[in-house]
């Protein structure tokens, strides 16, 4: 296990759905370990509502998850992230602001839960998948000796983490 709290930034254009899952998940099963965050480039300015039901059943905490402008982390003063990852296809392919610390980062992408259409179920249905692609990114991420690996060997780590099943076609790539 670590030995310090690294941070780590989730991006999409909306924060409101996919960003908002990771956070919640990565702080929930990293807790003490990890500080998740996410923002977006264009937040939609409130989270989806069937993100927040989706993560309640599942058992992580909602309290404070907010959508929120990425701007808020490339100021003097905001958390200095370790590492930044993408998990929307529009969003890693945005020019994104200068990180304080050179974080590591990847591209994790998934469909848009968001976008899905049909019944609630069939809406219910695409944010579960959406959480269930980002518990299995995130628990690749949390099995890496990060105290230890070095940093080329960590890069290729990230980036076949984004290739996992689900992944979008932009999916393992750098920004």
């Amino acid at each position: 296990m670590p030995d310090r709290i690294y941070n780590v930034l989730f991006l999409c254009t909306g924060n409101s759905a996919r960003s908002i899952i990771a956070e919640a998940i990565l702080n929930h099963d990293g807790a003490g370990h990890f500080r998740a965050f996410s923002a977006g480039s264009r937040p939609a300015g409130q989270v989806n509502p069937l993100a927040l039901e989706v993560l309640e059943e599942e058992g992580f905490p909602t309290e404070g998850l907010r959508s929120k402008s990425w701007d808020e982390f490339a100021v003097p003063g905001a958390p200095e992230m370790d590492f930044v990852f993408t998990v929307c296809d529009n969003a890693a392919g945005e020019a994104c602001p200068v990180w304080p610390g050179h974080p590591m980062t990847a591209h994790w992408g998934i469909e848009d839960p968001a976008r899905a259409v049909g019944t609630h179920f069939q809406q219910k249905a695409a944010f579960v998948t959406a959480s269930r692609y980002l518990k299995n990114r995130i628990t690749a991420f949390l099995s890496l000796p990060l105290a230890t690996i070095d940093r080329m060997a960590l890069t290729s780590h990230l980036h076949e983490i984004g290739r996992l099943d689900g992944a979008t076609a932009r999916a393992g790539e750098t920004k």
